[in-house]
Parts: structure tokens; sequence; C-alpha cells
């Protein structure tokens, strides 16, 4: 389990140039358009929130939170990058398959709430859970790596 979450995965400098794309685009989507409102009502003490897990409205808003910035930014660096994917994944598939459950399947008029920009996003954050964040990442400065053997 540890070398699964703290693996930056086997990739080419192509593939690392596409996970980065996923990541920064996906994490900045995130947390520019969604986390960073929420974190705006947390400190003005607004956590009124849906309870879709039964856990309490407020927990669950701080967990979304948390995982719409805290996991959202660390995913646009590559830092514990399918650690930070989990709780991303997890809030994206509560609001995509129980929040959004009776909503239309795509969004055809502004405004109206439907299940698909959820569901776009658990598609891309259960991606990066598996792959990792590629080569281009602060997960792979940590990492320390075998040395190759010269030619």
């Amino acid at each position: 389990m540890k070398k699964f979450f703290f693996s930056t995965g086997n990739h080419d400098r192509c593939s690392s140039v596409g996970l980065l794309f996923l990541r920064v685009g996906l994490g900045l989507f995130m947390l520019l358009g969604h986390g960073w409102g929420k974190a705006e009502r947390l400190f003005k003490g607004e956590t009124e929130f849906g309870d879709p897990l039964g856990i309490g409205a407020e927990l669950s808003f701080y967990l979304t939170t948390f995982a719409e910035v805290v996991c959202a930014a660390a995913l646009v660096v590559g830092f514990m990058t399918r650690l930070s994917a989990v709780p991303l994944v997890i809030a994206m598939g509560v609001a995509g398959f129980i929040v959004h459950a009776n909503d239309p399947w795509l969004i055809q008029t502004a405004g109206l709430p439907a299940k698909e920009l959820a569901l776009l996003f658990f598609t891309g954050f259960l991606a990066l859970m598996f792959t990792g964040p590629g080569r281009l990442s602060v997960d792979s400065l940590i990492i320390t790596r075998k040395p190759r053997p010269s030619a």
C-alpha cells in the first residue's frame, strides 16, 4: 500500500507532460472554481452545507473544503499526488452519485445542476490516483531513486 501511494509511476517524458497538464488543469479548476468559494465561506463562519452521508453538515463541509482546497493544491504541484487524489475521488463520487443522483446527466442549461461535471472530475482524479503524478512533480523530487548504471 505504501508503495502504491508514494510512487510517482513509471512514465516517460511525454506521459509525464500529459500527467502534468491533467494534474494542473484538474487541480486548478477544482481549487479556483469550487474550493476557493468554500474556503471563503469557512473563514466567514458560514458552514451551511448538505449532509449526503449522514455524518453531519458541518463535518461534510469541512471534509469537502479540505479536499477541494488542500488536496487540489497538492495535486497542482504534484505533492503526495495519489494520496491527495483519494479525498477528491470520494468528494466527487458523493457529488456525482449521491448529491446529483436525481439530476440530469448533462449540463444543458446554465445554472441547472447535473451529474456531468462531478463525474468528469471523479474520472480525472481516479485516473491520477492510479497513474501517479509523473516525473514533473514534487513527488518525483522527494522520492529517492536508485542511481542508474552508467553505460
